[in-house]
């Protein structure tokens, strides 16, 4: 199978404009394959994105994209559980499943596992295969030797490499509560961090990012490295996680990769240079610390 490009459902709280005008330049000029749609982190953000969802879909599909729909990561309450029943019912497109109710609600149609339900070994992969699952996203956190493990599980297998890392999701807003306010009471103000807020050590080293309930890691992921590598373990979609940067720029890097257009070298100082300083981060793929970085290709260093 050719590797597919993918841009993963967007985080953070933008206004609704920006999130509109993002994706209409994403279907205009990114060459991604598949783009996810949908409010993964609270479902207060979802009255924002709503309006424009039909048309930015439509926009999409006509630039050449597929869209999947994307769901809540943690669902809550009977409302929340109500919305991804309805959209399990309704939507033309593929769902990913980012909540394991999700998964029971998608009824045993053909759906995406997101990176959020921990698929960790092939026993998982072949349950979730059963119930319908046609592609499993797998969690950052897994180390290259566990991938061999899923390659022949009969699903098309996804994996971030590039951007902020989703690390936990709570009931609780840390946005929120930064600002001395009550979660339903919270006034948006994640909106007013479009890329995150960042999070400092007590002696002033970031490591982190909040995102609303969210917690990210500080660092961009970044895989352009092990591209080729990811390849050879199983890895057919590769995802692009959108930060509040050149986002096309970025896809284009990774499609130049892709097909050999440029070297890992070019590909890093590309990406060095659109993510304004942000340090990159490799660790898990390698078996070390997420927030570690080494450049070099597993078995090249």
């Amino acid at each position: 199978m050719a590797a597919k490009l993918t841009l993963g459902p967007l985080l953070y709280n933008w206004p609704p404009e920006k999130w509109r005008d993002f994706y209409f330049r994403v279907a205009d000029e990114a060459p991604v394959d598949i783009v996810y749609l949908g409010e993964v982190v609270c479902s207060k953000r979802l009255p924002f994105i709503t309006p424009n969802l039909s048309e930015v879909t439509e926009r999409l599909i006509a630039g050449g994209k597929d869209v999947v729909y994307s769901t809540l990561a943690l669902i809550m309450n009977q409302h929340e559980r109500a919305m991804v029943a309805d959209l399990a019912g309704a939507a033309e497109q593929l769902i990913e499943a980012n909540d394991i109710s999700a998964v029971s609600l998608l009824g045993g149609k053909p759906h995406v596992i997101g990176p959020y339900i921990n698929t960790y070994n092939e026993g998982t992969a072949a349950y979730f295969i059963e119930r319908g699952a046609v592609r499993i996203v797998l969690p950052a956190e897994l180390p290259l030797d566990s991938l061999s493990a899923l390659v022949d599980s009969g699903a098309e297998l996804e994996m971030q490499v590039f951007g902020r890392l989703p690390l936990a999701i709570s009931a609780r807003c840390y946005h929120a509560r930064s600002q001395n306010l009550h979660k339903d009471n919270c006034q948006y103000v994640c909106g007013e961090d479009a890329d995150g807020m960042e999070v400092e050590t007590l002696d002033s080293e970031k490591f982190l990012a909040v995102n609303g309930t969210q917690t990210l890691s500080h660092s961009y992921y970044n895989l352009a490295a092990e591209l080729d590598l990811l390849a050879e373990h199983g890895i057919t979609h590769f995802r692009l996680s959108p930060q509040n940067i050149d986002m096309v720029a970025a896809a284009k890097c990774f499609r130049d990769r892709l097909q050999g257009a440029i070297d890992t070298d070019q590909a890093l100082d590309q990406l060095q240079t659109y993510s304004h300083g942000v340090p990159f981060a490799n660790g898990f793929l390698k078996g070390q610390p997420g927030l570690q970085w080494t450049p070099a290709q597993i078995g090249a260093e």
